[in-house]
């Protein structure tokens, strides 16, 4: 690749974090060998030994405030200021303000599509019902209205090229994949306890799963008491975190870590890396049916066996490397899932289209071609 001269990149975002794994552990350090690259998002305990990387974390929003509604004022005044080469959002929230800045300062915008955002607020519970189909409507017409502005879309998940219409050909693939490696691959089934020890990781929410895994934690311990689940992650929403509390407050084989912000990357990785089996069980939902889960990359990356809801596709990319074993949720046989885990043998090949390293490859190029 032909070397070009450092010049300023912003990654923005409104609800995402400074250290969130995507924006700063991924696109972030994959830029900052090449450029300056500054981040913007809520305050969150940072890196700080990467010199080419700056911070601007921006307080915590309430969810429906109107200090959520003026937060993309405030980061244009910090766009002005930093007076970027290039910007990458990671929000639709971002969309006004990222083209305001494009006609000030001259700059090129990439739309970084981390979600299907339409589905994500009209199929969840993030805003109460009276309010879901006219946000998502004003979504969707706001992307149409500023998608021939944006220089180039990344899209976080292959699924979105049929789902968002608006992003034309204008586009290109960017997962979701876990650095390779952030922490050793741990060793399974060693733990002196002799428990088996077992880990729901990631955003936690009724429709990520989380409850499902608690269901399933309990049918599996009632039949073997060395059943252990770790929960680790984050949730926006207060009442799931207290319904998550309530439930496993009574459940002494469930250990719940949660905090007021979102947990440390590295945290979750070592949680995985020390469990025996993770835990995929999104139920069926518009929103995700085209996904794949961040922790699905992570588990492969970590060589963990998974229980892992029977959603085709996902399925499918776990057999080559015989790394989970499918459950349905209308007919889970406790005895049978835990006899599986115990006889069979995972992983007689070493996981390979998972890792970050691909995806930074095609990142670095679109950039260097919009910077160029």
């Amino acid at each position: 690749m032909q070397e070009i001269k450092k010049r300023r990149i912003v990654l923005a975002s409104v609800l995402k974090p400074v250290n969130d794994p995507r924006m700063f552990e991924k696109i972030g350090q994959s830029l900052s060998r090449h450029h300056e690259v500054h981040i913007i998002g809520t305050t969150a305990t940072v890196d700080n030994s990467n010199a080419s990387i700056f911070f601007h974390p921006l307080a915590h929003y309430t969810r429906l405030g109107i200090d959520r509604i003026l937060s993309p004022l405030r980061i244009l005044k910090k766009l002005l200021s930093i007076k970027p080469h290039l910007i990458i959002i990671g929000t639709h929230e971002l969309l006004w303000v990222s083209l305001i800045a494009k006609l000030l300062l001259r700059c090129k915008v990439i739309y970084d599509v981390r979600e299907n955002y339409f589905r994500n607020i009209l199929y969840t519970n993030a805003f109460p019902p009276i309010l879901r189909v006219l946000i998502a409507l004003y979504v969707r017409i706001k992307e149409w209205i500023t998608a021939p502005y944006i220089n180039i879309f990344f899209l976080a998940e292959a699924g979105y090229e049929k789902e968002l219409k608006f992003i034309g050909e204008n586009k290109i693939i960017i997962e979701n994949k876990v650095k390779k490696m952030a922490l050793p691959v741990g060793r399974k089934w060693s733990s002196k306890d002799q428990c088996i020890h077992f880990v729901f990781s990631g955003t936690l929410g009724e429709t990520t799963g989380v409850f499902i895994a608690i269901d399933l934690a309990s049918r599996l311990h009632a039949v073997d008491p060395k059943v252990r689940l770790h929960i680790i992650g984050f949730s926006p929403l207060l009442t799931v975190q207290h319904e998550i509390n309530n439930l496993v407050s009574a459940k002494n084989f469930i250990h719940f870590t949660v905090r007021h912000e979102p947990i440390p990357h590295l945290e979750i990785l070592k949680a995985i890396q020390q469990s025996d089996v993770g835990i995929i069980a999104y139920p069926s939902n518009p929103s995700t049916e085209n996904t794949i889960p961040t922790k699905l990359y992570e588990y492969l990356g970590y060589q963990l066996p998974i229980l892992l809801i029977d959603h085709a596709p996902w399925v499918a990319i776990c057999q080559p490397y015989h790394a989970a074993i499918p459950f349905n949720l209308k007919n889970i046989h406790a005895e049978k899932i835990l006899r599986d885990l115990k006889t069979n043998t995972f992983y007689d090949q070493i996981p390979q289209d998972v890792f970050w390293e691909v995806e930074e490859i095609k990142l670095l190029a679109a950039v260097n071609n919009q910077l160029t």
